[in-house]
């Protein structure tokens, strides 16, 4: 951490996979939420009282798990970066699933506890956030796609005492108020020949395209609000 000032607007910073990662120019349209998070969630708070907008650090990974964020020094780099009275937005759970040893009652939970008390550890204000829906409508109706690993995030969030975003049920609105054929924009889906990046075509219900990624964002970005102003009416008053 660099010192022990706690400004008046704190920052936000994300720990997460591909779904809230920033990307590279060259793999346009794919887009994460977090990439989009800055600027809606800005507007909803218009000036802040030290006349400058929130800042958003994105420290989220493609293929990133809650074991490979830590590993990779992704997480103590966070840790690094944050100021007293910042807010650490924490989205995992895609991975997660692919690994037995990060079962959603098993090592996924041990870790987002461990990343939980770190946050407390250097004075900032953790938010857990359910993993994002995929694209998974049944006759306009979200159908589910993580298993156990969201229902444990709002478990967690309540026995620890943490604020919490469930990003799964804000992303499944988004999906269902697009409807079946509608939602296809908010993903990577191309026929063949269509984007040079995907000769042979692409039909990917996980990662976003920039429009979904800003509506997911959009729809973060109205839960976060209020966590950030009693971040900055806290930082204020002190």
């Amino acid at each position: 951490m660099r010192g022990n000032v706690i400004s008046v607007s704190p920052s936000v910073l994300l720990a997460g996979d591909s779904t809230v990662a920033n990307y590279a120019a060259v793999e346009r349209p794919m887009s994460g939420w977090g990439e989009h998070l800055g600027t809606h969630l800005n507007a909803l708070l218009g000036p802040s009282a030290s006349g400058g907008g929130v800042t958003v650090a994105n420290f989220a990974k493609g293929g990133a798990n809650t074991s490979s964020h830590r590993g990779e020094g992704l997480w103590d780099a966070l840790l690094r970066a944050a100021h007293p009275g910042d807010l650490v937005l924490i989205q995992f759970g895609h991975n997660d699933s692919k690994l037995p040893s990060l079962a959603a009652r098993g090592g996924y939970r041990e870790n987002l506890a461990h990343m939980v008390q770190d946050c407390r550890d250097h004075g900032l204000t953790p938010v857990l956030c359910t993993p994002v829906g995929r694209r998974t409508l049944v006759d306009g109706t979200y159908a589910g796609s993580h298993g156990e690993y969201p229902v444990v995030v709002r478990e967690l969030a309540d026995s620890l005492g943490v604020a919490l975003i469930d990003v799964e049920a804000l992303s499944a609105a988004v999906y269902e108020a697009y409807g079946d054929e509608g939602s296809v924009r908010l993903f990577m889906h191309f026929g063949p020949g269509e984007h040079h990046l995907w000769r042979d075509g692409v039909r990917d219900d996980t990662h976003f395209s920039l429009l979904g990624a800003s509506e997911v964002a959009r729809a973060v970005a109205g839960e976060l609000r209020p966590l950030v102003e009693s971040a900055q009416a806290e930082g204020e008053g002190r």
